[in-house]
């Protein structure tokens, strides 16, 4: 699995990932495949849900005493079979462009963080110098430039 050793002609390996589940049990899920011809990929796993998985090859397979260790599996098999394999549809690449990306995250990162700091208005003390902007005002511009952003990813250049 170095890359120095091809698979044998006609072989394949299907990527598994596997955390726990709320019990502790390892739950595996098919993230997609690599092959002599595709010798790596990049599967994204932040949008995964926990506690769903699919049929794997590994059986009962458990690293005893850490149940919040994730594991890698890569499971050999003939490439016909790889190709009939369905991964769990937020392993799949995004479609979108980088820039869309960067620009969805930067969006993100900026509501989570403006929001981090509210306080009820009960919680307010009076300062002169302070402006307080309300958090429904962030989301709706959040919501209105996602809106946008999905409608024309250039709106921004005009």
């Amino acid at each position: 699995m170095l890359g120095t050793v091809p698979f044998p002609v006609g072989m394949g390996g299907s990527v598994y990932i596997s955390y726990p589940d709320s019990s502790g049990l390892p739950v595996w899920q098919l993230l997609g495949f690599i092959t002599n011809e595709k010798p790596s990929a990049i599967f994204k796993i932040s949008g995964l849900t926990s506690g769903v998985g699919s049929q794997h090859p590994f059986g009962a397979m458990t690293i005893p005493q850490m149940p919040s260790v994730a594991q890698i599996g890569i499971s050999v098999e003939p490439q016909e079979q790889l190709a009939q394999q369905t991964p769990v549809a937020s392993a799949a690449p995004s479609t979108l462009d980088a820039f869309t990306q960067f620009t969805q995250k930067m969006l993100e990162s900026f509501y989570n963080y403006a929001t981090s700091f509210t306080v009820s208005q009960m919680q307010m003390t009076p300062n002169p110098s302070e402006l307080f902007i309300p958090a429904s005002v962030v989301l709706k511009w959040y919501e209105i430039f996602q809106r946008r952003l999905s409608q024309n990813p250039n709106f921004w250049k005009t």
